[in-house]
């Protein structure tokens, strides 16, 4: 069962502690890339919404953002913005619409500790298509050899590998005004092959994958990567009732 470690403090605190995802080239280049695959507008709903990085300069560029977020107090975030937002776990939760784009970012897919649950994220995410739509999913490439993953004077953050349940938990010490906080959670880490075999179990293909939001190649050296999968014009799903 899907459960949330992004409280109070958490969704008060985001943009502190995750200085980096709100540096504004790259949420230019995010919401470029996703309102590219929607030309001229169309709607697009957000995966693990969070406190709405993303999803509000999205709309502002003119597409009709709704999301799912499984954290209530990153929901509320989004109060008053004009992005509906469903409370929910994003492998299961449904709207009663279809969309241009689906899409989950920044490691969400792998807060999902099982394999059936993200299956089942793969699976919504093609109910809530329209034929023709595309599915995004940004993810790192497993660091398998390298524990450390940020290290700043503010911020400590070492990855702990459990080869046998590829389950990684992702321990962070952040020094904020002067004080000292940790932070702890469980995730299973993903490649991009097994994504792949994931996405052809939900009825979708693979169309383009990148190294980053600018289009960059793709390659052995990679260290992250842009995943958009089509959902066939001959494919249709319903939405599921549960």
């Amino acid at each position: 069962m899907a459960e949330t470690h992004f409280g109070e403090w958490i969704a008060a605190h985001y943009a502190t502690l995750w200085p980096e995802l709100f540096d504004p080239a790259l949420i230019g280049a995010t919401v470029g890339f996703l309102a590219g695959l929607a030309p001229g507008g169309g709607s697009a709903l957000e995966f693990g919404v969070g406190t709405g990085r993303i999803a509000i300069p999205l709309q502002d560029q003119g597409l009709e953002v709704y999301g799912m977020e499984l954290s209530p107090a990153m929901a509320a975030h989004l109060d008053g913005t004009g992005v509906e937002v469903l409370v929910g776990d994003y492998a299961t939760a449904h709207m009663t619409r279809t969309f241009d784009i689906v899409y989950l970012l920044r490691n969400t897919i792998t807060n999902l500790v099982t394999q059936d649950e993200q299956v089942r994220a793969f699976e919504n995410a093609a109910a809530h298509l329209r034929p023709g739509g595309c599915f995004v999913v940004e993810n790192y490439i497993p660091r398998l050899r390298d524990r450390v993953f940020a290290e700043t004077p503010e911020h400590l953050g070492v990855e702990e590998y459990d080869l046998a349940t590829q389950i990684a938990v992702s321990r962070h010490r952040w020094i904020i005004d002067g004080e000292q906080r940790e932070f702890s959670s469980p995730h299973r880490y993903v490649w991009p092959a097994e994504l792949d075999l994931m996405a052809r179990i939900a009825g979708l293909r693979l169309r383009e994958r990148w190294s980053d939001w600018h289009r960059a190649p793709f390659t052995a050296a990679s260290t992250d990567h842009v995943s958009v999968w089509a959902k066939p014009f001959s494919h249709s799903r319903a939405v599921p009732n549960s």
